[in-house]
């Protein structure tokens, strides 16, 4: 794993943070000739992008400045508040937004609506549909929802999956990504032999929250094991429910191809109750100590991940391609803010040449091509 995703691992999970060189060696850092903003998740439904904001912070200290989304179910009002306070000074040149929840088109707009039309916006797992998104936002990035749609459940199948259970709420399906993979979720699941199953869980942004979207997890995951078998895959749509989803399906020695949002440290470290210390940032240690946790468990072979940790490859790359744009090292399109062979390169510098990295093909719109998707490999604990 490159060194750089190195460094936001250990930061991380030890929650200290400290100024490095700048990529190049040199020392751009010392400069204040255009700031990048990063705007995340808090650490309830986000803590791997949250975590990569502060560490980014921390390498570029008179560059980068890293905030959260407002606690709780954000509206549109309040994202829109958050950016144009952002955008209101003139140093800022660009804002990287991680996640790019509902209503970040708006935010986007209202900046532009005041003059701010100069500013680089950067957004990671883009929740509205890719064609509106990528009509106001200059980047966009997200897991391939799509590709995952098959990938996810021939993963299931080869750890012995008979039954997939999908595990969502009406806000996520109406999501477009998540409604086109839902459906090939089923088609592939028919197409191999794999029962598919809908779940509804309450949404972590209503009445209940976070607490009570995890309990329904606890509660409810036994009782499809007890009625489809332990060769019955788990799969959940948000981030918060993954450290109860995994502890539970571990327990009950079922199948659990990956997270919503894959990475080594989404959700594992935490229910498998894995202590990193001595060994932060070191992802190869990370692999094999969970590995070893689900053999604990007697589940080997029947828990996954990817080896890039994604959110925060979103992070970085953002990051990394705003400070770019801002000192004038790429060459954008015309009419773009965007150098697609430029950020393509940074991308898979940071994932090691692993990613697989995809343009989104819009039913109405064709290419989008300021909107990527990427894959990455499976790992077998």
């Amino acid at each position: 794993m490159k060194k750089l995703i190195a460094m936001l691992l250990a930061a991380m999970m030890i929650f200290s943070f400290a100024a490095c060189g700048d990529k190049d060696g040199g020392d751009d850092t010392t400069t204040t000739a255009g700031k990048v903003v990063v705007i995340t998740s808090t650490t309830s439904q986000g803590e791997e992008e949250y975590q990569a904001g502060l560490a980014m912070q921390a390498k570029y200290p008179d560059r980068v400045k890293s905030i959260t989304w407002p606690a709780g179910s954000s509206t549109t009002e309040q994202m829109i508040s958050t950016v144009t306070q952002e955008a209101a000074d003139k140093d800022v040149k660009a804002i990287v937004m991680c996640q790019a929840a509902e209503g970040t088109i708006a935010a986007i707009n209202a900046c532009k609506e005041m003059g701010r039309d100069d500013i680089l916006f950067v957004g990671g797992v883009c929740h509205e549909p890719p064609a509106a998104i990528g009509a106001v936002c200059d980047v966009c990035m997200l897991v391939d929802e799509i590709g995952m749609g098959t990938e996810v459940i021939k993963q299931a199948k080869s750890m012995g999956a008979e039954t997939f259970v999908h595990i969502s709420f009406a806000r996520h399906l109406s999501l477009e990504t998540i409604a086109k993979r839902r459906v090939l979720f089923q088609e592939t699941c028919a197409e191999l032999g794999i029962e598919y199953v809908e779940a509804t869980a309450p949404d972590p942004a209503g009445d209940a929250g976070v607490p009570g979207a995890q309990q329904w997890i606890v509660e409810n995951i036994p009782t499809y094991v007890q009625e489809y078998g332990v060769n019955t895959a788990f799969f959940s749509t948000n981030c918060g429910m993954q450290e109860p989803l995994i502890r539970t399906v571990a327990e009950q020695k079922a199948i659990y191809p990956q997270q919503c949002c894959p990475s080594p440290y989404h959700g594992y470290p935490s229910a498998l109750a894995i202590e990193v210390a001595g060994h932060e940032g070191d992802v190869e240690w990370m692999l094999e100590a969970i590995k070893g946790k689900v053999a604990e468990y007697g589940n080997s072979g029947r828990m996954s991940t990817w080896t890039v940790p994604i959110n925060m490859l979103f992070v970085e790359a953002g990051v990394e391609y705003a400070l770019d744009y801002i000192d004038g090292k790429v060459s954008p399109a015309e009419g773009t803010k965007l150098d697609d062979a430029a950020f393509r390169a940074i991308v898979n510098e940071i994932a090691g040449g692993s990613a697989i990295i995809t343009n989104y093909e819009d039913d109405n719109e064709g290419t989008v091509k300021n909107f990527y998707t990427i894959l990455c490999p499976f790992y077998t604990f």
